[in-house]
Order: C-alpha cells, then structure tokens, then sequence
C-alpha cells in the first residue's frame, strides 16, 4: 500500500466526513417526485466530487434520475474496476421516531446518524475518496476505474438496465465492486460472495360477484378468503418443506466446506431468536439458521387481503381475497419454472366457483461468486489492509438486482465489499453508518486498487 496514500487519507479524513455530511443532508428520495429536484442535487454533487478529482465524468439524463458516470482510464495494461453505488434514499418515515432530524447529520456514540448513511451514500462515498487519494498523491490510478452511480435503486433501478444494455462496450470492465451490504459483525469483516435471487407474484380470488349474506350464502358457495387460506396452508408441509412442485429439482446445495464455514461462525439461535421478538427459529428440517438464510430457496407470504376489517363483525362471505407472495432462489434455479409451478400448483386446488388471477413481477437471478478468484484474493488482502484482520466469506440472505444486471450485460463477477453492519437501522429510523468503519472502508478501498493491479 502507498505511503503517500496512506498519509493523504489520514490528514483529509476530517474533510472527508464533512463531505459526507454534505452529501446526506440532500434528501434524495427517489420514491417521491416532490424530492425530483433534491434527487437530482445529490446527482450532481457526485458528478462534482468525481470531476474535481481528474475523472472524466457525465451526467447521464434517463427516464427518470440521472446517473452518474465517471472514469478513469490511464493505467495501460491493468484490470479494469467498475464502481457502483447510489445515490437516491429511502424515504424517512415515520419522522416522529428520528432522534435527530433525518436530514441533518448527527454524531452520536461514534456513528453518523442520517438517512442514507450507510445505505448507500456513506458506503459509496469511501470509493469516491479513495481515488480521490491517489490521484491527489501519486497523480495515478493502479487500475483503471469507471463509476456508475445511480439515483433510481430505492425504486427498483430500471433505468440502469438500461443504460448498462445499451452502454456495454462503456462499461465493460474486468469485476465489479459494490459496498451495499454489511459486515458479519461489529469488529468481524466480511466480503459476501452469494446472493439469493427473488420472484414475486400476485394472486387474487374472485368468488361471487358481490359479498353474500354469510347466513342465506354461507355453505351453498366458495369462500374466497376461506380458499386462500387453505391454499396458502398447502404451501409448506409440517417440516417447513415447500411444496411447489420441482421447487428443489435445480437447487445447488451448499459444499461440505461452506457448511463448515458457516458453523465456525459465531453465532447463536437463542440470542438471534430474542433479537428478533421470538420464542425460536423455524425453517426447512435439516439447515441451520444460517444456512437457511444464505443458502436455501424459501417462499413466503408478504401479505393477504379479503373481507371486511372493521370494527366489529360483519357477517358476509367476501367476494375476494388476494395475496402477495415471494420466493427467495439459489443458484440455478428458474424464476419462470418456478413461477409457472406455482401458478398450476395454486389452480389445481380451486373448488367451483372460484377464479383465480395470478399476476408475475420482475425478479432477479442468485449470484455465487468464485472464492478462488484472483480478484476475491486481492479483496481479502485489501479489507485485511483496512480493518486489521482477515474477512469472513459469507452468503446473505437478501437480493442485489444489480449484480446480476453486470453479470447478464457486461459478463463480469461483482465484490460485494460492505462496511456497514446489519444492525444500521436500514430502511428505518435513526439510520447510522459507524465512523470507524468509514475510515476503514476508504483505506481498504485505497489498498483494492493496488491488490488488484498485482494481481493483473
């Protein structure tokens, strides 16, 4: 790792966080067009950050927000990294449970508190600042780097596809390196090589043509929350089997030695189980926890409607009722095969008078990456270099559209290198991102670039 890097990152850390904290009081929410402008600022502070640096940059317009564009392409003969992260946050409801305003960016407890903190705005920006160290320092790059940094993945980033289908050549690289994900643990680093994939679906029971009087109707027609309910049961057996025919007919299992691995973690099903608010874990006979959440397909229901929700009771057969279902999938297993099971699975269990609908949702693909990769080991010496220890290899349970985006379009393997912890409050109130890890996460960022250029 470069001294003079080392030295810069050290002397311009203050300025970096303050960066940051003016990154985060933007309050880009893709999800809400009164914020379209507020979106489009934090587009182009990023655009701004990369340019004064030496990067050739653009602000792509889209059908939606902007993405921002950088490279830097001077390192003749070395890998090339793409960089991908987002600028656009979540909305911050409910602001009656903020401590702080989720705007204005507060210290607390050695963590900077702010919506976007750690998803994805602090993450992201330790790349921005580690290249900004070297070129500031050295006045080069080890590798060359192209920035792809979008403003529409808190809404499912359609627009990226996009642009990465009709931007290949573009942004072809050698791999991709994300920081959207998390460490194992506080003090436990981590680079998460397996992603699970997900489809959704939407059903939805029509019986009579109106509600029915439950004492003149009752027993004479189909109750379609009463089927719903039936077939939701049928989904699972007693053992948390699924029972969607062929569901398990391409599932990759997991190797004796990720089984292994997984085990050595530490981890405890009794603490994770108080965390949560429950009595125990439950899931698929025969799996750990662990392995259930990283490396099993599951479905589950999000959600049901039907019947009257009101005070009181209200005595009708409903004429409707609907449910929202996923299922989380594991390397090779096929979305639509297991959408199209599932549809004939449901159909074939209708009784008279009920018509079923069922509606399919884009979803996206599992990822595994190669543990024995020439880029997996210059990531393990890289975070080793930044946080002082050795990362753990591990799975997570969640779904990264876009690392399987890179991997359909440019036919490139992703890093998934976070620094963040699970337990940042993601998604909801008092938002944090760890000061520590954000120093750390922009040295092990520094000393990527120089692990992967000797391995090229």
């Amino acid at each position: 790792m470069n001294e003079q890097v080392t030295a810069y990152l050290e002397e311009h850390h203050d300025r970096f966080l303050e960066e940051l904290k003016d990154l985060l009081r933007i309050p880009s929410i893709s999800a809400d067009s009164k914020y379209a402008n507020d979106v489009r600022l934090g587009a182009q502070f990023i655009h701004q950050q990369l340019e004064s640096m030496g990067c050739d940059t653009e602000l792509v317009e889209t059908a939606g927000h902007p993405i921002v564009y950088g490279e830097w392409l001077k390192a003749e003969g070395a890998p090339t990294v793409l960089v991908y992260g987002h600028y656009d946050v979540q909305p911050p409801d409910p602001l009656d449970e903020w401590i702080s305003p989720p705007f204005e960016p507060t210290i607390r407890d050695e963590h900077i508190y702010a919506r976007g903190a750690t998803d994805d705005k602090g993450q992201m920006f330790t790349h921005v600042k580690s290249v900004e160290a070297w070129l500031k320092t050295v006045g080069e790059l080890p590798v060359n780097v192209k920035f792809v940094i979008e403003g529409e993945e808190e809404v499912g980033g359609e627009n990226l596809d996009e642009f990465l289908k009709n931007n290949q050549d573009r942004c072809r690289a050698d791999v991709a390196v994300v920081s959207d994900t998390a460490q194992y643990g506080p003090g436990i680093p981590a680079i998460t090589y397996g992603l699970r994939g997900i489809v959704a679906c939407e059903i939805h029971l029509q019986g009579p043509s109106q509600d029915l009087h439950s004492g003149v109707f009752g027993g004479a027609v189909a109750n379609p929350v009463n089927v719903l309910a039936r077939l939701i049961a049928s989904l699972h057996d007693d053992a948390g089997h699924c029972q969607i025919p062929g569901f398990y007919d391409d599932v990759v299992p997991l190797t004796d030695e990720e089984r292994q691995n997984f085990a050595a973690l530490p981890f405890d099903d009794a603490e994770f189980a108080q965390s949560l608010g429950i009595s125990g874990t439950f899931g698929e006979a025969g799996y750990s926890t662990l392995e259930r959440r990283w490396g099993r397909p599951t479905c589950d229901v999000n959600g049901i409607t039907g019947g009257y929700q009101g005070e009181g009771p209200k005595t009708i057969v409903p004429a409707k009722a609907s449910a929202k279902i996923t299922c989380r999938l594991v390397p090779n297993q096929n979305a639509d095969a297991i959408l199209a099971s599932l549809e004939s699975y449901l159909r074939g269990q209708l009784p008279p008078g009920i018509q079923l609908t069922f509606r399919r949702f884009h979803g996206c693909p599992a990822v595994v990456c190669d543990l024995n990769s020439p880029y997996m080991a210059a990531a393990r010496r890289a975070v080793a270099v930044g946080f002082g220890k050795e990362p753990v290899l591990i799975r997570e349970g969640g779904s990264i559209p876009v690392v399987g985006s890179f991997k359909e379009f440019l036919g490139i393997d992703t890093l998934l290198l976070g620094w963040g912890q699970n337990t940042d409050n993601l998604h909801s109130p008092n938002e944090k991102f760890s000061l520590s890890a954000f120093r750390q996460g922009i040295l092990a960022s520094a000393a990527l670039w120089h692990e992967l250029a000797n391995n090229s």
